[in-house]
């Protein structure tokens, strides 16, 4: 399976990615279990983590085909080929810098760079993005997504990223967002397995409430 088809499969069984940063490799792989049992099947270990590389590579190891495991803020290619060696599947970044979005492709990972504007989305379209997030959400609107859906190819899953809580999510979604990057709002540093899986099961069950 190529990275856009792995990419829209796991969107396709859940629009959600966890992104916990800070976790160590001690509790990676019980948090990472908490956040599967609530159905989200992408998880994104950043790299300004303590010990990340470990991380992914337990979190890899323990969740197999059954979740695309990966790193976050991503900035340098020497890191790609690192994330690839302790087995994980997803680069993500902050920033559309071509540089890792080519070596993420040329690994055959799925590359989802950070972009706010027209011109970054389209940069990271050309360098072989499999996808986009908007980042920070914080500064952007549904009615921003939509503008940029006019131009931003439709076969090109667009992630939201930044303090969308779980009552939040429909107007993104029907502004043409394929998805959310979540933070804080299900791990931060310190937080529990138990508790983030709680957290996590909120925002799955958010994706079906249409008020």
């Amino acid at each position: 399976m190529n990275p856009s088809e792995e990419l829209k499969r796991r969107l396709g069984e859940c629009p959600l990615v966890a992104i916990i940063r800070g976790v160590t490799p001690d509790e990676v792989e019980a948090v990472g279990e908490a956040i599967w049992d609530a159905g989200i099947r992408i998880i994104e270990v950043p790299l300004n983590s303590p010990d990340p590389f470990e991380s992914i590579r337990r979190l890899a190891g323990r969740m197999g085909e059954r979740a695309l495991v990966g790193a976050g803020t991503v900035l340098e290619v020497a890191q790609v080929q690192r994330v690839r060696e302790a087995g994980g599947g997803i680069v993500v970044s902050p920033s559309t810098y071509t540089a890792v979005i080519e070596a993420t492709v040329a690994a055959g990972m799925v590359s989802t760079p950070g972009f706010f504007t027209p011109s970054e989305a389209f940069d990271a379209i050309r360098a072989g993005a499999t996808g986009l997030k908007l980042f920070p959400a914080e500064a952007a609107s549904p009615a921003v997504v939509k503008a940029q859906r006019a131009v931003i190819p439709k076969d090109v899953p667009l992630l939201v990223v930044g303090g969308v809580k779980p009552d939040q999510m429909r107007p993104w979604l029907e502004a043409g967002a394929n998805g959310f990057g979540l933070g804080s709002g299900v791990y931060a540093p310190g937080r529990s397995a138990e508790e983030t899986g709680m957290r996590a099961r909120a925002y799955v069950a958010g994706l079906s409430h249409d008020d």
